[in-house]
């Protein structure tokens, strides 16, 4: 199986706005400097929801994954990692990020993450039930 290096790209909410937003608080600079900031991200309702602790230990990816009925964050927590994202699941359309941010997937988009260090630790939230589609890929990406 062909192997393909992907161009990675740095999480901007921009740029990855079409596959979910970055879990942040803008406009951080203009609030009070002296008061705790607290602001809802997400809001799911009449969905239960799970939290999750992965492990990435794989190197190339040779398939990804949809949730049609989920949104996910994925938060990373220790070692460096890349999350594939595409709107449909074709290889082409795929593009690469460097998850060094926490970020919510949009329900149905297609993702698969890896390594780039030894081990990549990733909290992962979601509903409660995932109902989970996979393609497997023509060739592999790393």
């Amino acid at each position: 199986m062909k192997i393909i290096h992907l161009k990675v790209f740095k999480i901007k909410a921009s740029l990855f706005k079409p596959y979910g937003w970055i879990i942040d608080y803008p406009q951080r600079r203009k609030a009070q400097k002296t008061k705790n900031l607290f602001r809802i991200v997400l809001r799911q309702p009449r969905e239960g929801w799970r939290i999750a602790y992965l492990v990435v230990r794989d190197r190339v990816i040779d398939k990804i994954e949809s949730h049609p009925d989920s949104c996910e964050s994925f938060e990373p927590i220790k070692g460096k990692g890349l999350l594939f994202v595409s709107q449909k699941k074709d290889a082409s359309a795929i593009k690469c990020f460097l998850l060094d941010k926490p970020v919510i997937l949009k329900k149905g988009i297609w993702h698969a993450v890896l390594t780039i260090t030894k081990e990549f630790d990733v909290k992962i939230v979601e509903n409660s039930k995932v109902r989970c589609v996979y393609y497997r890929l023509k060739e592999k990406l790393c």
